[in-house]
């Protein structure tokens, strides 16, 4: 490339729109945040978050900003000393309680002030304050960031936003301080975000003033800043006992500071074109961060996923035994066959099917008159017996879930939170009560609709629609097509005995496909109920998919300087 990016009109133009795009992916990103994701995973959400919608956003849909220069150091390198040279007035507080600069200081006019309200958002209104006097010069802003190594993190925090916000970088060191890890640190993030800087070395002494500057560039050779060009990055020495009586710094010792300051205050083009190399800087600056992110991204991804597949197992385990159960007859106990038989008269029936089906359907209606009431009973209980059985497959999986889940560490803190998850929800029996007797509902309903041909046979009588939909009912469990008269056991019995029944009444076919269909129907409710239970889980992991999304569309966007 030549020259910026963002040089010509139209280039401004699609870097706002994409930076758009970008910003609302990053707050995205910053949504999809957990308690238990990691401390650095957090910082490179947040970071790129403030970096794109506090800086990047504002100065591409605004290039005519005022410029934003942000005072960088350590405490007691003599930043504020720097301020109120610059303010030409004591606005920033000196001294030697350590962190002497608890809250920002803002030197800028009314009218700059608002117009960086955007820019200053991420930092907080209440970490900012305005400074007195009439220092201030239109077109720059200037603002005293709290120490960078401040014991309270709250200062470090606010110091670090204001990297991302800022313009241009004055960053206050001083003879004894300029290789300690804390400025390199900061000058790391000062270099990828690709900010113009200037380095002020104060308290030099004055017989090796050039030997320390010297000795200072060395030192940024080996940091980040070796990749900035020249025109990025001065290095200034003011030498030790250069103050004024107020405290602040003597104008001789910084006046290529305040001269440099005074010169993008005078002419807008040297503004702009500070601005367009730092927003430049700030887009290059971002594919390191954004890669990051997204790797993040394809990891929680990867997480999520096998998260989600320790739900499934459980709960495909739990569900394949129930529908194994449902097929095997365990519903149908020997009191309640018993129970049911009896109201049917089965010996009698028993005996007339042995004579031909023929014969059955002119006597089906002789032997059912005089039969007990409808046999609720049978209903109940096996339902019920579905209830129980259901419930303590899904209490299995609940506990296979939350064992698996409470080793890892991204879902343990929400796991712990809802001692629930370690078994079924507490309203699922009354669920599945509710299910079932709609179940049976429509199981009756099948029953009526097609029984209507035949209605002087089956309907009219003793028998009724709601008996034969419990027939209905227990040939789900007990239906098979190879069962005999002679096979020995109950259930087997019971299920000769409602086969022929049904199919005396309505056909072999039709009674065929009315039990297969309350059979699919018992499977989908119950099926529909552990999917139910499932998703408890489900909302407290993101969706993989959506996650590797993200991370390709964050790719794409930050792709923007290539």
């Amino acid at each position: 490339r030549s020259g910026p990016v963002l040089a010509a009109e139209d280039p401004v133009r699609t870097l706002a729109e994409r930076a758009r795009e970008l910003g609302a992916l990053a707050d995205q990103r910053w949504i999809l945040i957990r308690e238990g994701d990691p401390p650095e995973v957090r910082e490179r959400a947040r970071q790129l978050r403030d970096h794109v919608t506090s800086y990047i956003v504002p100065r591409a849909n605004a290039l005519d900003l005022p410029l934003l220069v942000a005072l960088l150091g350590p405490t007691g390198a003599g930043k504020s000393s720097l301020m109120n040279t610059l303010a030409g007035a004591h606005v920033s507080e000196t001294g030697v309680l350590r962190p002497t600069t608890r809250r920002a200081v803002l030197l800028a006019t009314d009218a700059d002030a608002h117009a960086l309200r955007g820019v200053l958002s991420h930092v907080g209104t209440d970490r900012i304050i305005r400074a007195d006097g009439d220092g201030a010069r239109p077109g720059v802003a200037i603002v005293d960031a709290p120490d960078l190594d401040s014991v309270e993190l709250a200062n470090r925090a606010v110091a670090d936003k204001l990297v991302e916000a800022a313009d241009l970088c004055v960053f206050v060191t001083t003879a004894v301080r300029y290789a300690d890890l804390a400025a390199y640190v900061v000058l790391e993030r000062i270099a990828a975000r690709g900010l113009p800087v200037l380095i002020v070395a104060n308290r030099l002494p004055s017989d090796e003033q050039d030997v320390v500057v010297e000795d200072i560039r060395r030192v940024l050779r080996g940091t980040a800043l070796r990749s900035l060009d020249e025109g990025r990055i001065e290095v200034i020495g003011v030498p030790e006992g250069a103050l004024a009586d107020d405290g602040s710094l003597d104008l001789t010792a910084v006046g290529p500071i305040v001269e440099r300051i005074n010169e993008l205050a005078a002419d807008r083009e040297q503004r702009r074109a500070v601005i367009e190399r730092a927003l430049e800087g700030a887009v290059e600056g971002l594919s390191p961060l954004v890669e990051s992110v997204a790797a993040d991204l394809e990891n929680g991804a990867s997480d999520a996923a096998a998260l989600r597949t320790a739900v499934d197992k459980a709960y495909e385990t739990e569900g394949d035994e129930l529908n194994a159960e449902l097929r095997s007859g365990a519903f149908l106990r020997t009191e309640v066959l018993r129970h049911w038989e009896s109201f049917v008269r089965a010996d009698q029936i028993t005996r007339f099917f042995s004579r031909g089906l023929v014969r059955v359907r002119g006597t089906v209606l002789a032997v059912i008159k005089g039969t007990p009431p409808t046999p609720v009973g049978v209903e109940r209980e096996v339902t019920s017996d579905i209830v129980a059985v259901t419930v303590a497959h899904a209490h299995q999986a609940a506990r296979r879930v939350a064992e698996e889940w409470s080793t890892h560490r991204s879902v343990a803190a929400g796991l712990a939170r809802e001692p629930s998850l370690w078994s079924a929800s507490p309203d699922l029996g009354q669920r599945l009560e509710l299910s079932l007797r709609d179940w049976v509902a429509s199981i009756a309903h099948d029953v009526q609709e097609r029984g209507a041909p035949k209605r002087e046979l089956a309907f009219g009588v003793s028998l009724g629609v709601n008996a034969l939909a419990i027939a209905a009912m227990i040939g789900v469990f007990a239906h098979t097509a190879g069962v005999t008269g002679t096979e020995v056991g109950i259930v087997a019995a019971t299920g000769f005995l409602n086969q022929k029944l049904l199919q005396a009444i309505f056909g072999e076919a039709a009674m065929t496909e009315m039990v297969t269909n309350a059979r699919r129907r018992l499977e989908s409710l119950l099926s529909d109920e552990f999917a139910r239970e499932r998703s408890r889980y489900e909302r407290l992991v993101p969706d993989a998919s959506k996650l590797r999304d993200l991370a390709a569309g964050l790719r794409e966007a930050a792709s923007i300087a290539a």
